[in-house]
């Protein structure tokens, strides 16, 4: 069965683009080439379909108010124009979703949520929103587009009269032309580079997806599919819902405490059990792993430490920028500590690996 298909899908095949399904649409995992397309966005700039993230708007007076309670950040420090990374949860601290948040007005704001999770999340925010709050999935009146890496900022410029340079880090502007369309950027990104995330009318993903692909020729950019973008973001310990956060991953245990504010006043879904995490510390930790016998450790690869099973591998590969086999695993906090020898169950052998810090990548 054909699976869903965004505004590009007729554009994917004039880059060569490899198809795969990705939960319930197709999507290109590669065009050049993961390592291609990895190396590009690392030390020129890449261009991502990024069509497939959900939107929904929350909008009304209580805004603010509704958000407080169902999102673990505090929305009252984000400033018009700012976008915020949070999480909602349930009351015992598993995950519904990560999300990004941008702030229009006290009364308008738009979530940005993971594509596998639009229902799912719209459901959750309609059950729980209040009287003077109306919630919208607005996910098919919007396409998005990410340029990323060093050279991210230098070719979009040259598509808008906007300063680019002016639209600092998680900051975003709307109503900019952007190669004579009418869209929102944000300086957002899933990769650990510097760059942009476009979002623009359906109809108009075409032409900007051909007029980036052209300007960025001579700079080096590539297109890009979904294995570069997971790599990328694997090194960067970028959370991935349903590897790194799920309903039996609390935001604590997978590392992303910053977007989790228990000191705020109001009280939001999962507070109790994330402030009892943070202050007592979670029992598991998503801790990094730099395979010692040869190996690679794999999702949901078992991991033991004196012949127990202590946790199991989230995401890991061989990293295309270290060129070692490296992973993220979520492991019981007790043997988290930098240095600890662990086994990676790699098919019928347990492999040693050590742990290490994170990220295996940090932009310089």
């Amino acid at each position: 069965m054909a699976g869903k298909q965004t505004p590009l899908y007729e554009v994917y095949s004039e880059s060569n683009g490899k198809t795969i399904d990705f939960g319930g649409w197709d999507l290109p995992v590669q065009f050049s080439g993961i390592k291609q397309e990895h190396e590009a966005v690392r030390t020129k700039a890449g261009l991502f379909d990024v069509s497939h993230m959900g939107e929904i708007e929350v909008k009304g007076k209580g805004t603010l108010p509704f958000l407080q309670k169902v999102l673990t950040n505090n929305v009252l420090k984000a400033k018009n124009g700012a976008c915020q990374y949070t999480a909602m949860c349930y009351e015992d601290g598993g995950t519904i979703d990560d999300l990004v948040l941008y702030k229009r007005a006290d009364d308008n704001v738009l979530l940005v949520v993971n594509a596998s999770n639009i229902e799912k999340d719209f459901q959750w925010l309609k059950e729980n929103a209040t009287e003077d709050v109306e919630v919208v999935n607005v996910s098919g009146a919007y396409a998005q587009l990410a340029v990323q890496g060093p050279k991210a900022e230098k070719i979009s410029q040259r598509l808008t009269n906007e300063d680019l340079s002016a639209i600092t880090f998680f900051k975003f502007r709307e109503g900019v032309s952007f190669a004579g369309k009418d869209v929102l950027i944000s300086r957002t990104g899933y990769t650990g580079e510097d760059g942009f995330e476009i979002y623009c009318k359906p109809e108009d993903a075409v032409h900007l997806w051909r007029s980036i692909l052209k300007e960025g020729e001579t700079d080096g950019l590539l297109p890009c599919g979904l294995g570069a973008r997971d790599t990328l973001r694997f090194e960067a310990k970028l959370a991935l819902y349903g590897q790194e956060l799920s309903k039996d991953i609390s935001p604590i245990e997978a590392g992303i405490g910053f977007a989790v504010k228990t000191d705020k006043e109001e009280d939001f879904i999962g507070k109790e059990v994330l402030k009892k995490q943070k202050e007592e510390g979670a029992p598991r930790k998503l801790a990094g792993l730099e395979m010692i016998d040869k190996g690679i450790p794999r999702t949901d690869y078992e991991v033991f430490k004196n012949g127990e099973k202590i946790g199991f591998v989230t995401t890991g590969t061989q990293s295309p920028t270290l060129k070692k086999n490296v992973g993220l695993a979520l492991i019981d906090s007790a043997h988290t500590e930098l240095g600890t020898i662990v086994e990676v169950q790699v098919r019928k052998r347990r492999l040693k690996a050590e742990v290490v810090k994170t990220p295996f990548y940090k932009r310089g």
